[in-house]
């Protein structure tokens, strides 16, 4: 019966679902065995399988997957806590899942908080847009500028949480998030700068100049809001009002005629 565990977890693993939600089939080609041999080894039915996986110390599921309410529970824990307060404990135990299932799953810490930026970060929107971009460069930038407002203000606070790591720990968890997805990242501001830069639009600043500038004004702007909203009152813009702001220095600074 071990081999036969093995083998549901390994499924489970590159599927991305509980064992439970893992079919026979899929359980079988990873045991190297027929459908109808592994059912012969199971007496007929997958209880006795799944029973196996949970001996083995994995809970075999049948609710939400394992990796969507452990996806869930981190950033909750992140939302109160920051990063550098989460353990995998604290999640297993929030998500109603074992330990091993997290391990199994994301293999480790850094796995779970990467899984956690990719649901609640900006990368899925930015790749999106970058997809399909507006045709007007100030419709691009301004695009930008609402789309990573809306990733810093999304609860849970990811976004910010990820910001507050990074600036404190360098080499933290945050960082390494970040070079982990900055491929991505990059890849996708590239699409929907670069071609303002070749066609005349944009100075041809270095990349990551064109981004700071960019994304600088709002981040700073976002984080603070919270802060200057009770101080500064009516006399504070609308984001709305702030991005239309932001849009037109920045085409001040970096457009060409």
């Amino acid at each position: 019966m071990k081999d036969l565990v093995a083998a549901a977890l390994a499924a489970a693993k590159e599927r991305g679902q509980d064992v439970a939600d893992v079919p026979l089939t899929a359980i079988a080609t990873a045991a190297g065995v027929s459908r109808s041999t592994l059912l012969r080894r199971l007496g007929g039915s997958r209880g006795a399988l799944d029973e196996a996986v949970r001996q083995a110390g994995v809970d075999p599921g049948g609710r939400r997957p394992v990796r969507e309410r452990a996806v869930d529970a981190a950033a909750r824990l992140v939302a109160e806590r920051g990063l550098g307060g989460i353990t995998l404990d604290a999640v297993a135990d929030r998500a109603g899942c074992s330990l091993p299932s997290l391990h199994a799953v994301f293999e480790g810490r850094d796995g779970l908080l990467s899984a956690v930026f990719e649901a609640h970060g900006p990368l899925p929107d930015l790749e999106a847009l970058a997809a399909d971009p507006p045709e007007q460069l100030a419709d691009t930038v301004r695009a930008l500028y609402r789309l990573y407002a809306a990733a810093l203000e999304h609860e849970p606070r990811i976004v910010p949480a990820v910001f507050a790591d990074l600036f404190s720990r360098p080499d933290g968890p945050a960082a390494r998030m970040m070079t982990a997805h900055l491929p991505r990242m990059v890849d996708g501001l590239g699409r929907l700068l670069l071609p303002h830069v070749e066609a005349g639009r944009l100075r041809p600043l270095p990349m990551p100049v064109l981004v700071q500038l960019l994304l600088g004004p709002v981040i700073n702007h976002v984080l603070l809001r919270p802060v200057l909203e009770p101080a500064l009152g009516a006399g504070l813009p609308s984001l709305d009002e702030t991005i239309e702001l932001f849009t037109e220095a920045y085409l001040r600074a970096v457009a060409l005629p």
